[in-house]
């Protein structure tokens, strides 16, 4: 039970109604993008055609980073960062750490792309966010992380938006918790035969209460990405290093010991993974090298959290002989209590601590934040309308946005299958949202009828879910008895999930039509 003073009661309903009212349709916009980059690993090898299931940390890749270091020039040797790209392809970027006239602190250097069968199919000078853009088979999963993370808006303002959206998802959530009188009868009141404004006050509650908690780690683990870098580096920097970023870097994230530059191969990486593997039981996710080929060398492996676990795991070896060091933590030298909050910011945020099972959670609780974002909006609006007729645009600007949004991202992967094979999916991933982002809002404006409006942008959701899986298909991508075959099960469950996602929306606009002719045909016979 929670008891507030009328006052304060009154203050907290305006508090949660205006928070979300002001932010509330980008919001939305973050967290429906965010629901979808839940499963980006998995729409990348979904829409990609990417049917290979061997790392390429489980092949030897030792000889063929010793090749690209020996063609690379030492001044990049400072570090190396080891990747998977593409369809388990090898990418190594092989760079120092500068810092730019503007302050900006940048790595900067030579990254190659090698295919299985080791050969260098591209290679790239530049700054790390230069070199490490979008490719043209992963332009989807990317157009959806990048919309989520900064909503295409340039550094540090997409990020600053994005936090500053975050906290307001917080007020929210708090404001929303202290305007329950009753928390727990809340969670189970469903007033099915009351009037349509009071049950859809109900949903909102509903589910608003059963997913405050993912609420509150959604709010507080974005804030603290966007606001880390953007904000919290910079100040730390400025009071205790004098600004330098690579020494607080350096301080925070490097591993101490004594400086020893002779030339010494850095042979020992293929004994690394496999001993990696082998003691976390993960597949290294990100594998970094420091002072490549020299004495002092040291290598550190990435790897998601253990089984029961939600803390990711990092190995620290020795670089010249692959002799295992210690267990690193992602802060400092040493364990702390910061050390673990930070390390599990990410893996709270993103719900991939369990695999696909705490995925599919975080996608569910997502999508219950997105019904509970759209809901209040429309309850706001509700019970204004009899105050504000002028109030009818935002209603329409509800619907626009709220069943428009997921139109036009499928209208984004529509494009994406056009597009691939030409190689000009880079361009029109991102051009397909935006004309069919600008369609829907003319068409929304155009249409007097805001139910016909709805029901229209239904139907189209529909119709798309059940195209995407032919179309991918059509344009070549690999069909279900060759993706079993292989063992990636991905692509298949992908496509039956659109499948089964879109069969329920036209069954479900179907029963509505056919429930409002059967209300029509009972008021006609009342009336005769």
């Amino acid at each position: 039970m929670i008891h507030l003073a009328k006052n304060e009661t009154k203050l907290m309903v305006a508090v949660h109604g205006w928070s979300g009212i002001l932010l509330g349709l980008v919001l939305y916009a973050v967290i429906l993008t965010g629901t979808a980059a839940v499963f980006a690993e998995e729409i990348g090898i979904w829409s990609g055609g990417h049917v290979s299931t061997v790392s390429a940390f489980e092949r030897p890749i030792g000889p063929t980073v010793e090749a690209l270091g020996a063609q690379t020039p030492k001044k990049y040797h400072e570090g190396v960062d080891l990747f998977e790209v593409g369809d388990h392809e090898l990418g190594a970027f092989f760079h120092r750490h500068e810092t730019e006239p503007d302050g900006a602190f940048v790595s900067r250097g030579i990254y190659y792309q090698v295919d299985r069968d080791g050969r260098v199919v591209d290679r790239q000078a530049g700054t790390g966010e230069e070199v490490f853009g979008p490719r043209n088979d992963d332009a989807l999963s990317h157009f959806l992380v990048d919309t989520h993370v900064r909503l295409h808006v340039p550094n540090p303002w997409g990020l600053l938006l994005t936090g500053i959206l975050g906290l307001a998802m917080l007020v929210a959530a708090i404001s929303g918790l202290m305007i329950h009188r009753h928390l727990f009868k809340d969670i189970f009141t469903l007033r099915r035969k009351a009037n349509p404004v009071l049950f859809n006050r109900d949903r909102h509650s509903v589910a608003g209460t059963w997913s405050l908690p993912f609420a509150f780690i959604l709010a507080f683990t974005g804030s603290f990405f966007s606001f880390f870098g953007t904000v919290g580096v910079p100040i730390v920097a400025m009071a205790a290093f004098g600004g330098d970023v690579q020494a607080l870097n350096e301080t925070v994230f490097g591993n101490p010991g004594k400086a020893d530059p002779r030339p010494v191969a850095t042979s020992g990486l293929d004994r690394v993974t496999s001993d990696a593997i082998r003691r976390t039981g993960e597949i290294p996710t990100f594998v970094t090298v420091e002072n490549f080929a020299r004495a002092d060398a040291k290598i550190t492996t990435f790897h998601p959290p253990e089984d029961g676990g939600i803390v990711p795991v990092s190995l620290l070896y020795h670089g010249a002989d692959g002799r295992f060091e210690q267990v690193k933590p992602l802060i400092g030298a040493k364990p702390s209590a910061g050390g673990t909050l930070a390390a599990i910011m990410s893996p709270l945020h993103f719900g991939n601590f369990a695999g696909l099972l705490s995925k599919a959670v975080w996608f569910g609780l997502g999508f219950a934040m997105c019904y509970v974002t759209l809901t209040g909006l429309r309850l706001w609006v509700a019970r204004r309308a009899s105050e504000a007729r002028s109030l009818g645009w935002l209603d329409r600007v509800v619907t626009i946005i709220g069943l428009g949004l997921p139109l036009a991202l499928l209208c984004t992967a529509v494009a994406f299958f056009l597009t691939t094979s030409s190689g000009q999916a880079l361009f029109w991933t991102p051009a397909g949202f935006l004309i069919a982002a600008a369609a829907i809002i003319l068409g929304g404006f155009l249409l007097p009828d805001r139910s016909k409006l709805s029901a229209f942008l239904q139907a189209a959701t529909g119709v798309l879910m059940l195209v995407l899986p032919l179309l991918r298909l059509f344009m070549g991508g690999p069909g279900w008895n060759v993706a079993l075959s292989e063992g990636q099960p991905i692509i298949v469950a992908v496509d039956i999930a659109l499948l089964l996602a879109g069969g329920w929306v036209i069954a479900r606009i179907a029963s509505q039509r056919s429930d409002r002719s059967a209300d029509q045909t009972i008021l006609f016979q009342a009336a005769e």
